[in-house]
Parts: C-alpha cells; sequence; structure tokens
C-alpha cells in the first residue's frame, strides 16, 4: 500500500513541476509516469540499501531509459521529460542544510551535507550515462516497432 501512495504522490508532484515549468500538455503523462516510476524504484532500492548512492542511481537509469522512450513516442526533446521527473531526486533540501550550517559555522556538518549533495548528483549523472548507453542499444527496436504500427494502421 505504501509503494501505492509513493506512485500516486510523485505522480502528483512531477505533473505539478511540469505545469509549473510550462512542458507541453501532450508530454505532462509521460513525465509524470516516468517521473513516478523512478520515485517508486528509488523507494524500492531505498528498503534494502540504505545508502545514498544505489537509489539515486537507479531511479536516474529508470528516469534516462523511460524519458528517451517517451521523447520517441510523443516526439518531444527528452529534457522535456527529464526535468519534472527529476525534480523529486535533486538534493536540494541537502544542498540547503549544508549552505545554513556553512553560515552557521558548523564546518564539519556543511562537509557532510555538501559530500552527501555531491555523491547523489554524481550517481544520478553515471545513472543517466548508463540508461543512455542502454537507450543506444533499444533506440532501432523501438523505432522499429513504431514503424511497424504505424505501417499496420
Amino acid at each position: 500500500m505504501r509503494v501505492l501512495i509513493e506512485f500516486v504522490v510523485s505522480l502528483a508532484s512531477t505533473v505539478g513541476f511540469g505545469l509549473i515549468t510550462n512542458i507541453p500538455r501532450r508530454s505532462l503523462l509521460p513525465a509524470g509516469i516516468t517521473g513516478s516510476v523512478a520515485w517508486t524504484v528509488y523507494y524500492l532500492v531505498l528498503q534494502v540499501d540504505h545508502g545514498l548512492i544505489l537509489p539515486n542511481f537507479f531511479a536516474a537509469i529508470v528516469i534516462g531509459i523511460l524519458g528517451n522512450i517517451s521523447a520517441v513516442l510523443f516526439k518531444v526533446p527528452v529534457n522535456i521529460i527529464y526535468v519534472p521527473s527529476l525534480v523529486s531526486l535533486v538534493p536540494g533540501g541537502i544542498l540547503y542544510l549544508g549552505m545554513r550550517s556553512f553560515t552557521l559555522g558548523r564546518e564539519s556538518q556543511t562537509t557532510t551535507y555538501l559530500f552527501n549533495t555531491l555523491t547523489i548528483a554524481i550517481a544520478l549523472a553515471v545513472g543517466f550515462v548508463v540508461a543512455e548507453v542502454i537507450f543506444y542499444r533499444i533506440k532501432p527496436l523501438l523505432i522499429k516497432l513504431i514503424q511497424a504500427q504505424q505501417r499496420s494502421n
């Protein structure tokens, strides 16, 4: 039940951020589904591994693959799907805490927060690179399926 709640709330937040950033209406649902599946993967991996790297890494792979597939299917730039889908994974809260502790002169806390922010950012970036490599391999199959579908219609 908790996973379903996570899915629905992340769908709403992704679509809401898509509305705020004014992405095309036809890409709101694909971006929402991409973001909610990615968050669900993040949540499930977090239950197994309580670290920062693996949950963010796998969620970024999901965003990368589903975002590219959605971009091809709905004929939109992939960044239109990426931006709202990524919003729930960006470590803004941790970065805020790091900056706050920096201004308060708490150097050890600052170092910890900024290291965690950097770790998450690297995990997301590497996840996107892995997703691009995977999508590069499956893109010809996807295009063939789309063309076959169009011919049958």
